[in-house]
């Protein structure tokens, strides 16, 4: 497979594209007709729960396939529901490859040794049964806690090697606890300069023909100053930049994680997305029943204000 880096350069290129959409369904949230039509058929129950996420989720895939990268699943929402929970977030996957998009499954592990391997071949490796191998989740990426040091990562790395998968180790994230630990002073710098040292240092493990590894980091829009500087501390590794939207951070903010050419990250929004109709912004001029044209034209929206920054 190609790497993983190469493939996300690609789309930049060719769909001037930089925005990943996060599919983070809460059931409350989602639009009445998808719940209601899921709830009628298994009324309340975990399988119906389950069927009003594949849906809401195919839809939004559906609706910003054209101006997005990626899409990025939270697999906590998903994994909360049990198997029937697991089964809609694999067809999701499969539901977003169809339509040309990468994704990156948020699932944030952490671990060691055979674990940290199991974790890594679930979710972008592979699995050997037999004379048989099977690609369990199929992800393109996965996101990576680096608490545990290179014992944690290692196993992702080899798999994504193996693959031609990516991982986005958390480096500084864009919530407001962040700085708790990420930013406490070790050594004369904070801890997530010396978490983003070691992944410049391994960026050589995954780089592509594009110049980009695909060893990446996640660093959050609401910290620009931060991310501009983890931005030259780690010029080849790729960027995913959440924070967008609903927490806070907008185009000017992402543009110090970008290199001088414009390219080196994606851009992640999820609720101030796939919520869109709920949003003052867009309630005004879209119906419930158009749900799906408002997260087509967020979508759209965030787009073009990141590409009108990085030019």
């Amino acid at each position: 497979m190609e790497n993983f880096a190469d493939r996300l350069s690609a789309d930049w290129r060719e769909k001037d594209c930089f925005v990943c959409v996060g599919i983070d369904p809460i059931l409350a949230l989602l639009p009445d007709p998808v719940r209601d039509a899921a709830l009628k058929k298994q009324p309340e129950t975990l399988q119906a729960a389950a069927a009003a996420f594949a849906e809401f989720g195919k839809k939004v895939i559906d609706a910003v396939a054209p101006v997005a990268a990626a899409v990025k699943p939270q697999s906590a929402f998903f994994e909360m529901l049990g198997p029937e929970g697991m089964r809609a977030m694999r067809e999701l996957i499969d539901h977003a490859h169809r339509a040309g998009l990468l994704v990156i499954a948020d699932a944030k592990r952490g671990d060691i040794g055979p674990t940290a391997q199991a974790y890594a071949q679930a979710v972008i490796g592979s699995v050997q049964v037999g004379t048989n191998r099977f690609e369990p989740w199929e992800a393109d990426a996965v996101t990576v806690n680096p608490y545990l040091g290179s014992d944690g990562i290692l196993p992702f790395v080899a798999a994504a090697k193996e693959q031609g998968g990516g991982l986005f180790v958390l480096v500084k994230t864009s919530n407001k606890s962040s700085g708790e630990l990420q930013d406490l002073v070790a050594d004369g710098r904070p801890v997530y300069e010396h978490v983003a040292e070691w992944i410049a240092d391994h960026a050589g493990d995954l780089l592509g023909s594009s110049g980009y590894s695909s060893l990446g980091a996640v660093v959050g829009a609401t910290y620009p100053e931060q991310l501009a500087r983890l931005r030259k501390l780690m010029p080849k590794n790729l960027f995913l930049i959440p924070g967008y939207g609903a927490q806070g951070g907008g185009a000017a903010d992402v543009k110090p994680g970008l290199n001088a050419d414009g390219l080196g990250a994606i851009v992640n929004a999820s609720r101030s997305v796939i919520f869109a109709w709920r949003d003052k912004t867009w309630a005004a001029t879209h119906k419930e029943t158009e749900w799906t044209d408002a997260v087509a034209d967020a979508a759209r929206k965030m787009r073009d204000e990141i590409n009108q920054v990085r030019r």
